[in-house]
């Protein structure tokens, strides 16, 4: 069962699973076999369209639904972990409707999200008011002004995830889950994490389909037909007027009195969302009132003016399966209504509110945005629901070409005869970005008639091809598409408009972002050894795992040098910085440590040597860096250090520790530094594990207790082959302090008599 922590949602670990879905991405960090590679361009941000199993579906959100009365959850959101582990995906809601979810329809693992964090820490997260959710979720308060308690759990079983859950409770909810709260969510992740795992395990796995379902608000009784018309005749007599939407926001009732003072009849509203249908109140104000009253479940009201001077008050009282209306005549000017907000007449807006809402949230997630994937993930989670869109493709122009980064709502088959498009192509994209031009079709006849050979993807007969300038350079383009006609009216056209250029800049961001960092991972991995070499009786493994996401690239090293018949170096450093001259400056040092190392030189004299060099060149970084000279011949080790952290060491009858070592200063302080050796018994089969701080250092956590946890593991797991202990270091590590720095490993272990045999499984240990 999933641990629920105390209130506060306290950090519990970092997922890491040796396998299975969120394990085995855990698995290709550690070890990355091309650090700059992206993901494949045409499967970027498609959503997985794989059919619902009706089985485990049915059984999951059966459990769901429990879950949601025995809490009395005012709104219900149910995750699963996406087949390639990187988001959740929502299936299944409750209180609310597709439209306002929209935004978290998908939810990457890495997002400031309670149900990313949830899953990150493996426990529970608690919100207990408005405030907190601001200054933790500052996204997700962005898009839910409200006043809301929330709490969000992961789906565990077998040490691995399977998705999540989050819940939300009006204001008046107690200030804290009640034990009752806890165990019924203990329970349910419990119970799905078994399900979600038996039918993965079964090759048929719950994966979320293109809508999440939405649950039926369970009646205590359903009435009979008399009932049901007593009731009907009952609000008809009433002289206020009164209506029912449902979560959707759309008519389900209106009596007479209601139909009178809207102006409206019963057959115009009926099925509609009235705040598209009464041109005289303005759309944003009087949906986000809507919008409110049913992720808030509080009753809202505001007072609009009915041309030409007929003043309606309107009182919204929520429910679980919609929203019931009241309108009755407002006495008074606009200056003095009191009943909520006061809407100016005819002043319709250019978008709905739950679309100004979606755009909102998308325009903060782009300032977070890193690379270009990040971009256009976020552009398809967010456009598609704000817009009502059925496809989104977003190309970039390179090398006179136009290429796919993304697309949602496209085969791979039909992004294909898109993608390599000549920029000189007569075809309507290539036309649209050429000439930095909005193109909008309201129909295919429209486009077929403007482009006869544009290519056309199933029932599409609407689209909209919005050019991304910045700075007056074309940097790609924007396609959405509609499987009904759309008239795009002016007011949206220039909506669309405006945030194509917002996403014009961050797209130019993320690619220039993406060319530094790759030029800088590419920089680092040529100057890291590519393999190490063998030494006869030394047992060596090196792992290096890059930052995580969103940071620049790191000037950690590390090397194995052969210095004699019977003797070896291992060294490990770390430069001051993450950019391209911390990745040049530890190339340089790499080169120099392995240089004086071949020379015989001290381990002392080693690092001052190096250290001299670093002066004279001034490159304003400095460097640690700890140096091992082993002698397997004597069975000795001699040890410096400038400034790094000290390595581990398990011998032969099982005692561990930290190795004291007198520090030097950092390598580049002063040209005449001094680094004292230390000398220490090595004998056959004592290990020692060189590491840099990212292993050890995070925030929040104390450095030399974690140091002292790696101890303890190390102690349980050194009798492994060198690759499984480096291996178990670093899932050890990220369980308990997960990095936000590059980290470098380096393992070694003399063999021989005494000593454990070399473990091998196939690989030689090295980095990236």
């Amino acid at each position: 069962m999933v641990r629920l922590w105390d209130q506060s949602g306290v950090v519990a670990a970092r997922l890491s699973g040796t396998g299975g879905r969120l394990g085995a991405h855990a698995a290709a960090v550690v070890r990355p076999t091309s650090p700059g590679t992206k993901a494949t361009k045409a499967n970027a941000v498609t959503r997985h369209d794989v059919t619902q199993k009706t089985g485990g579906m049915r059984r999951l959100v059966g459990l769901f639904g429990r879950l949601v009365r025995n809490t009395d959850t005012a709104v219900g959101m149910l995750y699963v972990l996406a087949p390639e582990a990187r988001a959740l995906d929502v299936v299944a809601l409750s209180g609310t409707s597709r439209r306002i979810a929209a935004p978290w329809a998908r939810i990457a693992l890495d997002d400031a999200a309670p149900v990313a964090q949830a899953v990150r820490e493996e426990s529970l997260v608690w919100v207990g008011n408005s405030r907190e959710l601001a200054e933790r979720f500052p996204r997700v308060a962005l898009v839910a002004p409200y006043e809301i308690m929330l709490a969000a759990a992961p789906i565990m079983d077998g040490g691995e995830a399977w998705g999540a859950v989050c819940l939300l409770w009006p204001v008046w909810h107690p200030p804290v889950l009640s034990p009752g709260e806890r165990d019924a969510i203990g329970i349910f992740c419990g119970r799905a994490g078994r399900l979600l795992r038996h039918y993965s395990d079964r090759g048929q796995p719950v994966v979320a389909g293109a809508d999440p379902l939405v649950l039926r608000a369970v009646r205590r009784r359903e009435p009979g037909r008399a009932e049901a018309l007593a009731a009907y005749d009952f609000a008809e007599r009433l002289p206020t007027g009164c209506c029912s939407l449902d979560l959707e926001g759309r008519v389900r009732f209106l009596n007479a009195a209601a139909a009178d003072l809207l102006g409206a009849g019963a057959a115009d509203l009926l099925g509609s969302l009235p705040w598209e249908r009464l041109l005289w109140v303005d759309d944003p104000a009087f949906e986000d009132a809507y919008r409110a009253a049913v992720i808030s479940k509080q009753s809202t009201s505001f007072t609009a003016l009915r041309p030409p001077d007929q003043w309606l008050s309107f009182r919204l009282v929520p429910g679980a399966s919609g929203v019931s209306v009241t309108v009755t005549p407002a006495a008074g000017e606009p200056e003095q209504a009191a009943d909520g907000p006061v809407l100016p007449p005819g002043a319709r807006g250019p978008v709905g509110a739950s679309a100004m809402y979606q755009l909102m949230y998308l325009a903060a997630t782009l300032t977070e945005a890193v690379g270009v994937q990040d971009v256009v993930d976020q552009v398809a989670d967010q456009l598609v629901p704000a817009f009502e869109a059925q496809g989104l493709v977003v190309l970039t122009a390179e090398g006179g070409r136009l290429r796919v980064v993304g697309h949602r709502g496209y085969s791979d088959e039909f992004m294909a005869k898109v993608d390599g498009t000549p920029l000189t192509s007569s075809i309507v994209t290539a036309r649209a970005l050429s000439r930095g031009t909005p193109l909008f079709f309201t129909s295919f006849a429209d486009l077929h008639r403007a482009y006869p050979q544009a290519l056309r993807f199933r029932n599409r007969d609407a689209w909209a091809f919005l050019p991304l300038i910045t700075s007056g350079r074309p940097v790609g383009l924007l396609v959405l598409s509609y499987d009904r006609s759309r008239p795009f009216p002016q007011a949206e056209r220039n909506v669309l408009i405006a945030l194509a250029g917002l996403i014009a800049q961050a797209l130019d961001r993320a690619h220039l972002y993406d060319t530094k960092h790759q030029l800088a991972r590419t920089l680092q991995t040529g100057l890291l050894p590519k393999e190490l070499p063998r030494i006869p009786g030394l047992e060596v493994a090196a792992r290096y795992l890059p930052a995580g996401h969103g940071s620049e690239i790191g000037g950690d090293f590390y090397d194995l040098i052969h210095c004699g018949p019977r003797c070896a170096a291992v060294t490990i450093g770390d430069v001051q910085g993450h950019n391209l001259q911390a990745a040049a400056l530890m190339g340089q040092v790499r080169i120099a440590v392995h240089a004086h190392a071949t020379a015989h030189s001290a381990p002392g004299d080693v690092l001052a040597r190096t250290n001299r060099l670093l002066s004279d060149l001034d490159p304003g970084l400095f460097t640690s860096c700890l140096f091992a000279h082993i002698d397997l011949e004597r069975h000795i080790a001699r040890l410096a250090t400038a400034g790094h952290p000290p390595p581990l060491i398990r011998r032969p009858d099982g005692s561990a520790g930290i190795l004291g070592l007198t520090p030097g200063l950092l390598l580049g302080i002063a040209p005449d530094g001094d680094y004292p050796t230390t000398e220490i018994p090595l004998p056959p089969g004592t290990l020692l594990a060189l590491y840099t701080d990212g292993l050890v250092e995070s925030p929040g956590v104390d450095a030399e207790s974690a140091a002292g946890d790696l101890v303890r593991h190390l102690v349980a797991t050194a009798d492994l082959g060198v690759d499984a202990v480096a291996d178990s270091l670093l899932e050890h590590a990220l369980r308990t302090a997960p990095g936000t720095d590059d980290t470098a490993l380096l393992i070694a272990r003399p063999s021989g008599p005494g000593g454990a045999p070399p473990a091998d499984d196939g690989r030689r240990g090295t980095g990236p």
